[in-house]
């Protein structure tokens, strides 16, 4: 049975995980905040830990992504107890990767000789990897995303993605863990774990620490490779109520004119408005359309901006798709790329037929079609990968445009939909990664923040507040050559998978010899 301390244990570790991330950035808090739970479970059976584990991760994500109830709320149109309930239920689905983490954690701590300064970050990395993919995939609030100020400590993310960073993390709270056993006096608390395994492995783990920050200031130090692109990034401030709605659509339009305008003093070699910063069917309204590639002629620049577009006329509201298109400065269309992972709920709705009434959680005009290719847009000063709104969080998406020689990448989004809670900051932190795992810089126009610039080696050049209007122009350095993470993806997250399974193997054939 649960302990009053067992129970206080998983909260104060659940909290300490969210103190770690925007807008607290208390990042230090996440080195240590799995050890009290780490604690408590090692004399505990694997069903309690699950259930420890699995309250650990709620108080974690429900502190994190509180903001979902917020968003279908006030913008979505759901009723506040089934936005709640909704929020409820995605929290209790992600609490179940620390769950199952604790739960293993405390199986192969009972049989293993390895010491927890490895199966802790093997096993966490293993499950924010299966988190990344599982069910569409959700891999906001990665352990690894806490650090993202701290830019000697994740520099490796060009070799091993965030997920060497999680890795780093994790690992560090393992080592307080395997200090507190060293300490300890008594035989019986970890009665198979000897001495000799966890002091051999804090000296590698300080020497693996040691030369990840040696490697950090090393890449910092570093000049910039390649050639510069002056970018310029306009945030319009559009109310999230007002957006679609016809009365307010030549507001909505003169603004980023406006914006655009102003920033015409800095000579950007192209100017990047937000996603679905057009209020109309771009290619459907033939006059807003003419009106919008005419504006682009006048200004004699690239203009790059977000969209709906009818990619067929017909009755089935499928045949729209969430885009960025790029016209060149005549105002004609040089490239458009269509969002290839849609949000569930917010830009399709799965199993329709089964659950009619969540309907009611898309806005404006429905479900979009989703996109098929990782579309490069190629100017005379870079090669532009453009991902839409959450597309930014996936790396494997983001590293297929790098693949395709992508030395800019784009990020348009609306983050108006969270209001004034901590996602718009989380969601910008984790651009971070993106950069530095590509070696590739960022520009991110958002309608409200924030917008700005992130280089290549994760340094935030310029960003704006949120729900403030914003022009803001910076000169960036396109990336170079191709980053080993660039190159060969997730090598770090799939061995730390197959040392996962190995361990959980072991322990099954010293299970089977008793």
């Amino acid at each position: 049975m649960f302990k009053k301390t067992d129970i206080l244990s998983a909260f104060v570790s659940g909290g300490l995980l969210v103190l770690g991330f925007p807008r607290f950035d208390f990042y230090p808090l996440a080195w240590i905040a799995l050890v009290p739970l780490l604690i408590a479970v090692r004399d505990k059976n694997p069903k309690t830990s699950f259930y420890l584990g699995l309250l650990t991760g709620f108080v974690y994500f429900a502190g994190t992504i509180y903001w979902v109830y917020h968003s279908m709320y006030f913008y979505g149109g759901v009723p506040l107890i089934l936005s709640i309930f909704f929020l409820v239920c995605l929290s209790l689905y992600l609490a179940l990767y620390p769950g199952l983490f604790f739960m293993l954690f405390n199986s192969l701590a009972r049989q293993s000789a390895v010491p927890a300064l490895l199966t802790v970050p093997v096993l966490w990395v293993s499950l924010e990897y299966l988190r990344t993919y599982a069910l569409t995939g959700f891999p906001w609030s990665l352990l690894g995303y806490s650090q993202y100020n701290f830019l000697p400590f994740i520099q490796i993310a060009d070799i091993t993605g965030v997920y060497g960073v999680s890795f780093l993390v994790a690992a560090i709270n393992g080592a307080v863990y395997d200090i507190t056993i060293l300490r300890s006096r008594r035989s019986d608390i970890a009665p198979l774990s000897p001495r000799r395994p966890i002091i051999l492995g804090l000296i590698m783990f300080m020497f693996i620490t040691a030369g990840s920050l040696l490697y950090g200031m090393s890449k910092l130090n570093t000049p910039d490779e390649q050639g510069n692109i002056k970018v310029s990034v306009i945030q319009g401030n559009i109310r999230q109520d007002v957006k679609w709605d016809s009365r307010f659509q030549r507001e909505v339009i003169d603004t980023y004119k406006r914006l655009s305008i102003k920033a015409l003093s800095a000579n950007p070699d192209i100017i990047i408005w937000p996603e679905s910063a057009i209020p109309f069917v771009f290619g459907y309204d033939k006059p807003l359309t003419e009106e919008i590639s005419a504006f682009s002629k006048e200004i004699d620049t690239h203009l790059l901006f977000g969209g709906v577009i009818a990619k067929r006329i017909g009755p089935d509201k499928s045949n729209l798709s969430n885009s960025a298109i790029l016209l060149s400065p005549e105002g004609k269309v040089s490239s458009v790329y269509d969002k290839i992972h849609l949000v569930p709920y917010g830009e399709y709705v799965p199993l329709r037929a089964l659950f009619p009434f969540i309907d009611k959680m898309v806005t404006a005009i429905g479900d979009f079609a989703q996109g098929e290719e990782t579309t490069v847009m190629t100017t005379p000063f870079a090669k532009i990968g453009n991902l839409i709104c959450y597309e930014i969080i996936f790396p494997g998406l983001v590293r297929e445009f790098v693949n395709s020689g992508a030395n800019l990448l784009v990020t348009i989004t609306n983050d108006a939909w969270f209001g004034h809670t901590a996602a718009p900051y989380q969601h910008f932190s984790m651009a971070v990664f993106r950069a530095i795992e590509n070696r590739v810089p960022v520009a991110r126009a958002a309608n409200t923040g924030i917008s700005g610039f992130i280089d290549a080696k994760g340094r935030i050049i310029n960003k704006s507040d949120i729900f403030v209007e914003s022009a803001l122009t910076e000169v960036l350095s396109t990336g170079g050559n191709k980053s080993f993470y660039t190159k060969y993806g997730d090598v770090f997250a799939w061995l730390c998978i197959i040392f996962s399974v190995l361990l959980i193997m072991n322990k099954l054939i010293i299970e089977r010899k008793k």
